[in-house]
């Protein structure tokens, strides 16, 4: 994902511009309103990866109605969501009246009752990237184990892929697919980029070869500081904007995800000069759409 040639001339002020923006964030109110500040309630590893799986799961959409959601499914699991998850019929009985967006209280109980036992045969949800990683270092190699790790839930928990309703495919996405995997990826920042108040660092896997969750303000974000130019948030969009911010920070490039995305949320980014909405962004002294003179070409990965 790297490159030993210097940066550009370009790139170094797009650089400056998102290293600004990241030691501006304020992390402390921007975790308020990430999903991720649930995850950080609970003090064992085993406890905190099933709630961030739930949580990454189902963080799409509006914030808000995330977090309710959330909120309604953590007073099922309790203190120690582990020991709820040991009783698969209990827990699909406490959550048969929860519904969000596709998603159904049956396909939560599944997704948890399966990790869990994945959980009790590789130690922790860690250890079985890890293993489907096999050793492999870089990022293709981490798609595919992706792609066997969510099989491997999948399976123990029972969450067909191939029903009538979309919501348990929706729920744990198929990494080998086009789709970005927006969620998976942010499960992955989540626990495996060090602990910095926001993300966690429990599991044992290089940052360096993490893929950006590219969402909807992160794409804009990204399309708009010339790290792509595709317009649509896939998979190859993640490996591409990935290979832009790996020359910034070649050993931990989803360490902008955070500021990235909760400035998008923030200025609304659009996709054209908007002299109301980009007022105050910190990047748009970088912004494609500002810079009158200068050629639009994207940063080369």
């Amino acid at each position: 994902m790297t490159s030993a040639r210097p940066l550009t001339q370009r790139e170094r002020v797009v650089k400056e511009a998102l290293d600004a923006v990241r030691d501006r964030c304020d992390v402390g109110a921007r975790l308020s309103a990430d999903p991720v500040s649930v995850v950080h309630r609970y003090v064992e590893v085993l406890d905190r990866e099933l709630v961030a799986l739930v949580a990454s799961s189902v963080a799409f959409g509006n914030v808000k109605a995330v977090r309710s959601k959330l909120e309604e499914v953590l007073a099922v699991l309790g203190a120690h969501p582990s020991q709820a998850a040991d009783d698969p019929q209990g827990l699909d009985r406490a959550l048969s009246g929860w519904r969000h967006r596709v998603f159904r209280g049956q396909d939560i109980a599944r997704l948890l009752v399966g990790a869990r036992r994945v959980q009790r045969a590789r130690g922790s949800l860690g250890a079985a990237l890890r293993w489907h990683l096999g050793g492999a270092r870089d990022p293709k190699s981490l798609r595919m184990a992706l792609a066997t790790w969510c099989d491997e839930i999948r399976a123990a928990g029972g969450l067909d892929r191939k029903g009538r309703r979309r919501g348990p495919a929706h729920l744990l996405p198929d990494p080998r697919g086009a789709s970005g995997c927006k969620r998976l990826l942010l499960l992955l920042r989540w626990m495996c980029r060090p602990n910095d108040g926001v993300d966690l660092g429990d599991w044992d896997i290089d940052p360096a070869i993490l893929l950006i969750p590219v969402d909807v303000h992160v794409h804009r974000l990204s399309r708009n500081l010339g790290l792509t130019r595709r317009s649509a948030p896939s998979w190859a969009t993640t490996e591409e904007v990935t290979r832009a911010l790996a020359r910034f920070a070649p050993g931990d490039p989803t360490g902008y995800d955070f500021s990235l995305c909760h400035l998008g949320m923030l200025q609304r980014c659009p996709s054209k000069r908007d002299e109301s909405r980009c007022e105050g962004c910190g990047v748009k002294p970088v912004c494609i759409h500002w810079q009158d003179r200068a050629p639009r070409r994207r940063i080369p990965g």
